[in-house]
């Protein structure tokens, strides 16, 4: 019996200190991830929350304004895999959308698939961590009348595909934005609730993706 219970507080031990052992998380992105670093960014506001929390990881934004997911391929290397992260964040997918109307230069679901499948594929293989991300809003109207809701939703279910097949973790903001503006939206606005402009985060909205990722982060 004292084998046993020496056993079980052993074993106690190990997974506490695994635990709260430091890790180095990358947030790797578009221009949302790179204002995330930023006074009041989701980043940020991470970090205040790790340190409330006693935690040392380090966190890490590594967003560049217009991306899309070949262009996270591409950087992959430099951004990401020469650091050695132990958890990796990618929050991808809205210039994918975006783009194809804006500037005709969007990404098509066959090939956004098969590089993000890339991207998982190759840090997976380096013993990497990986939490994916669904697009939250390119406008915020509540009743389905976005111009692009119908593609979000394509690709944010693609993600949430990939995260179920590849065993990743997952916080799906398209699926918390919309609920959180059928919530607080009554006037059926297209930005100001979460985000600034329709897709940049507001105050509300980065600490809205901060309260997020931090629960997903701390499973």
């Amino acid at each position: 019996m004292k084998t046993f219970l020496f056993g079980l507080f052993l074993t106690s031990l190990l997974f506490a200190f695994k635990v709260d052992t430091p890790k180095k998380i990358i947030f790797f992105g578009d221009s949302i991830t790179q204002a995330g670093v930023n006074p009041g960014g989701y980043i940020t506001m991470l970090k205040d929350m790790y340190a409330k929390a006693g935690n040392t990881s380090e966190l890490i934004g590594a967003g560049i304004g217009g991306n899309k997911v070949y262009d996270l391929f591409l950087r992959m290397e430099d951004d990401v895999l020469s650091k050695k992260p132990d958890v990796v964040v990618i929050y991808v997918g809205v210039n994918d959308v975006w783009h194809k109307a804006s500037y005709g230069t969007g990404t098509d679901a066959d090939k956004f698939t098969k590089f993000y499948t890339a991207l998982i594929k190759k840090m997976q293989s380096q013993g990497i961590k990986l939490i994916l991300t669904t697009p939250a809003a390119i406008g915020e109207k509540n009743d389905h009348s976005n111009q692009q809701d119908g593609d979000l939703n394509q690709y944010s279910k693609i993600i949430r595909d990939l995260a179920k097949e590849h065993k990743c973790g997952l916080v799906d903001l398209r699926k918390e934005f919309l609920a959180y503006n059928l919530a607080n939206n009554p006037e059926n606005k297209g930005q100001g609730i979460l985000t600034t402009d329709r897709v940049h985060l507001n105050e509300a909205g980065n600490k809205f993706v901060a309260e997020l990722m931090f629960r997903e982060l701390m499973k």
